[in-house]
């Protein structure tokens, strides 16, 4: 059940069936799958080819990762495969004429008209029907032809290993970009607060997540440096006043980043355009929140130090002529006033040189 794959991954299934000295059934299952692009190779690569009901086969014209093909190219790809069909479909004793069509024109079959078109060899409705009807045939291998002994014949299955059920996940081009996301911020957050840790832990672990999906995946490195430039601009905004241009820079970096994040000719290999918008729009709303928290503690006033004592209220406990002693806070501190003032009046602190304030008397309507 495949919608096909890479032309390598497919001629290096075929070639090791073509030179088996072990019979290969090739089974279309369950109903509703289908052997799509490089699986109508395979599928006839087989020494025995079978279908569910319910299924299909066909559709083996090639395309380019890349994008399109100019049309010489595309007339020497698809002229290649479809001698490559036709080459395996006659050493198999299958349709020729079909096979090539499929590659040529993207036909396709049902299981039904597959079997009529001799394109596979039988329907079966599950495995122990298929091994049951396969019993006694005889196939030709490599160097010698065998008979199958299938009947009751005891089924080792062969299960994906955890390395392929992960890569199934996180292959997908849009868990890929969100997993690359991911890893950015979290240790772009350790960065900017070191000893956070658990930030860095997540953003290390997916970023290599990332990368192996990156692996199996054709990025279009264009994009890489375009998400990495948007990560710079909303960097720097937190760095320099740039009034919204380098926030507004980074969000569309990012977007355009992100859509041609993968060279591929259809949306199934590419990030989705809601991804994409969502991960831009996150990423600005963020980094504007963290410009608005900064902006906000550059206003507040100093929590601590002497600066933190400027524009506080006094109480004159020791007349000031110029000099004489305030209460604040509880505190003794020496002080000077450039006008006189006596005990018990509220003076205002305008600076603090080591433990001596400066002062100035409050007006009537400032005291109240």
């Amino acid at each position: 059940d495949t919608p096909g794959g890479l032309e390598t991954s497919m001629l290096d299934m075929v070639k090791r069936i073509l030179a088996s000295d072990v019979p290969v059934i090739v089974y279309v299952t369950p109903s509703g799958a289908r052997a799509a692009s490089a699986g109508v190779l395979v599928t006839m690569a087989a020494h025995v080819a079978a279908m569910s009901p319910g299924t299909n086969i066909g559709a083996a014209t090639p395309v380019s990762l890349q994008g399109g093909m100019d049309s010489t190219l595309a007339r020497k790809v698809t002229s290649d495969a479809a001698a490559f069909a036709r080459t395996i479909a006659a050493q198999r004793g299958r349709n020729v004429d079909w096979a090539e069509r499929a590659v040529q024109r993207a036909v396709s079959a049902t299981e039904t008209e597959a079997l009529k078109l001799h394109v596979v060899d039988l329907v079966a409705a599950h495995l122990d029907q298929l091994l049951e009807r396969v019993d006694g045939d005889s196939v030709r291998l490599a160097t010698r032809r065998v008979a199958l002994h299938t009947r009751g014949a005891p089924l080792e299955r062969v299960e994906p290993g955890f390395r392929q059920r992960l890569l199934a996940v996180i292959a997908d081009p849009n868990v890929a970009y969100i997993l690359l996301m991911l890893g950015f911020y979290g240790l772009l957050f350790e960065l900017q607060n070191p000893g956070a840790i658990l930030p860095g832990v997540i953003g290390a672990i997916c970023l290599v997540l990332a990368f192996l999906a990156l692996s199996t995946l054709p990025v279009n490195y264009a994009g890489v440096a375009l998400i990495v430039l948007a990560l710079v601009f909303f960097v720097a905004e937190i760095k320099v006043t740039s009034h919204g241009v380098l926030t507004a820079g980074g969000v569309l970096a990012l977007l355009l980043g992100s859509l041609i994040l993968f060279k591929a000719p259809g949306e199934f290999g590419r990030v989705s355009l809601p991804v994409a918008v969502a991960g831009a729009l996150s990423t600005a709303l963020v980094f504007l929140f963290i410009v608005g928290k900064g902006l906000q503690a550059q206003r507040r006033r100093v929590a601590a130090g002497g600066e933190a004592l400027v524009g506080q209220k006094a109480e004159v406990v020791q007349s000031c002529a110029p000099v004489g002693r305030v209460r604040l806070h509880g505190e003794l501190w020496n002080a000077r006033s450039e006008a006189p003032v006596e005990v018990g009046e509220l003076v205002e602190v305008l600076s603090v040189d080591g433990l001596t304030l400066q002062v100035r008397p409050l007006s009537k309507e400032a005291r109240s």
